[in-house]
């Protein structure tokens, strides 16, 4: 089942479609646009949708060979920078792989973090950990790679890089991703007591700032509207 040339639709058992996009750029937008029909109730039943790197799953479809054939047919606009809230999260710039990320960056620490602080980021989508999400904003030349050698315990709260993503680790978990900052209180990330359990959920867009070494600014996270 094929929808478009940039969008091809793929049975994924009996009630579900399992819908390719060639970007995480038009990933998000295809997931967005999913999002804006089914809270205008034009979107055909469909009890989940789950974003991916580049895939977008949609499960509970009555009728997958129909929604398919209608997918064919639409036109997905791209987001606009400023659509969607907007979560900010405290970090402090105290990695042990900032020089490391610096000097791929050929700049200072200084001058990384503060780098790193002054984008937006988007989540794309979540996995690997309850509450981990992966963050789209890093421009090429900012992309780095995993290390070499994976750490066995990376903590809670940990703001880290790898590849075009950032993330921040929800939990204390093994990880692999250059680590260049801290959360001073990662328990608002997930907290399965809430509505939604995630505080970054997909297409929600992020912003780190830097908080002060003596504890001011480091708060909870606090979600906002559109800038």
């Amino acid at each position: 089942m094929t929808a478009g040339p940039l969008l091809t639709a793929r049975p994924a058992g009996r009630h579900a479609l399992l819908v390719e996009l060639p970007d995480a750029e038009r990933t998000s937008a295809f997931h967005a646009e999913l999002l804006r029909r089914r809270a205008a109730g034009t979107l055909p039943p469909v009890e989940e949708i789950v974003p991916g790197a580049t895939t977008v799953l949609l499960d509970g479809v009555p009728d997958p060979d129909a929604l398919a054939r209608r997918l064919a047919d639409w036109t997905v606009v791209p987001e606009a920078a400023d659509d969607g809230d907007v979560v900010e999260i405290p970090v402090r710039y105290d990695g042990p792989d900032l020089a490391d990320v610096a000097a791929l960056w050929g700049v200072a620490p200084g001058e990384a973090a503060a780098r790193h602080a002054a984008l937006t980021y988007r989540v794309a989508f979540c996995g690997f950990a309850p509450g981990f999400g992966y963050l789209t904003g890093l421009p090429p030349e900012l992309h780095v790679p995993r290390r070499a050698t994976p750490r066995t315990r990376v903590p809670a709260g940990a703001v880290a890089l790898a590849g075009p993503y950032s993330a921040v680790y929800p939990r204390s978990t093994p990880g692999g991703w250059q680590l260049i900052g801290t959360m001073p209180d990662p328990g608002p990330l997930w907290d399965p007591a809430r509505s939604n359990a995630a505080l970054l959920t997909p297409g929600t867009r992020v912003r780190f700032v830097p908080a002060d070494t003596d504890g001011a600014g480091s708060g909870a996270p606090a979600a906002g509207g559109a800038a």
